[in-house]
């Protein structure tokens, strides 16, 4: 079959997004597949692993079964990234089953770092990113969030998730996940001249590098950067960011342009790309057929990708 046969050959949640991305099938056709992610395959599979009290696997950031004295461990399977995942699913923040999700989460979920409820944020700005995202995306009131970020802002641009203990220049993966929830924030009809300043500010970070390259002497920051992820977590890599630009509806910054390159050359001579970065640590079930073989959110994501690069 050829690629898009084979991207729509898979679970709604890719499916509705290559109708909708790759396609432009007609509206109503694409919210019907959409529906789909709440109640069949991957998405019902997650929510289902919902807790009555709000959270997936004992945990907000991360399970509740980690253990405290290895605070470098990653898992996957707590509340944050499981919201993140849903809402990468593009499950349908009014249906029935969004809703009342959230609103356990709302009612219930605290941050382990600072008892504060889960759209009130913490204290880490990777983390206050990821929350705003989540939180702007299924129209909760994360305000406070809000605030915080843009104070958080380093005089370089970004942000650094260790700048409470003397960092002073900023992060590419913490500096993404702010831009991602500020853009969010926006897109869900937030308004502020001080949150617009700090995204620009913060994209412009991102953009004078290249998008993977170090200021001081043009060399690559992290080879990491270049190679395709999903799911992104907290990571940072070229396609999350291209994917960053291209959502935020301005034309491509012609500084995207060896990004770009680099991306269209990773494309396999069948259409598609690879996984080439699965980032360890459990997670509630697999989305991939693992690092090295044909991804089809990795052939999703860089295909719409070079569309927006190359039509506008």
């Amino acid at each position: 079959m050829n690629v898009t046969d084979w991207l729509l050959d898979s679970d709604p949640a890719i499916r509705w997004q290559v109708m909708r991305d790759l396609l432009d099938a007609p509206g109503s056709d694409v919210e019907a597949e959409r529906a789909r992610v709440a109640t069949d395959g991957w998405g019902a599979r997650l929510l289902e692993l919902q807790d009555a009290r709000g959270q997936w696997d004992g945990g907000t950031y991360r399970p509740g079964w980690a253990d405290d004295s290895k605070p470098f461990f990653d898992a996957w399977t707590a509340t944050t990234f499981s919201l993140q995942q849903l809402r990468d699913f593009g499950l349908d923040p009014a249906s029935p089953q969004a809703r009342s999700a959230i609103a356990r989460v709302r009612d219930n979920v605290r941050w382990e770092a600072t008892g504060t409820l889960f759209f009130e944020g913490e204290t880490e700005p990777c983390i206050n990113g990821m929350a705003l995202a989540i939180g702007a995306y299924f129209g909760e009131n994360v305000d406070r969030i809000v605030e915080r970020l843009v104070a958080d802002e380093l005089p370089d641009g970004g942000w650094n998730c260790w700048a409470d203990y003397g960092a002073t220049v900023s992060s590419f993966n913490t500096t993404i996940d702010v831009v991602e929830g500020l853009l969010a924030w926006e897109q869900a009809g937030g308004t502020s001249d001080a949150v617009a300043v700090a995204r620009r500010r913060g994209e412009e970070y991102l953009l004078e590098r290249g998008l993977f390259r170090r200021r001081s002497d043009g060399r690559v920051a992290d080879p990491r950067f270049t190679l395709l992820s999903y799911p992104t977590r907290w990571y940072y890599d070229i396609l999350r960011a291209l994917e960053h630009f291209r959502a935020s509806g301005d034309a491509p910054d012609l500084r995207c342009a060896e990004a770009v390159e680099l991306l269209a050359d990773k494309r396999h001579s069948d259409g598609w790309w690879p996984l080439e970065n699965a980032h360890q640590g459990p997670t509630h079930f697999e989305l991939d057929d693992g690092e090295g073989r044909p991804s089809r959110w990795a052939t999703l994501r860089a295909t719409r990708v070079l569309r927006w690069w190359e039509e506008r």
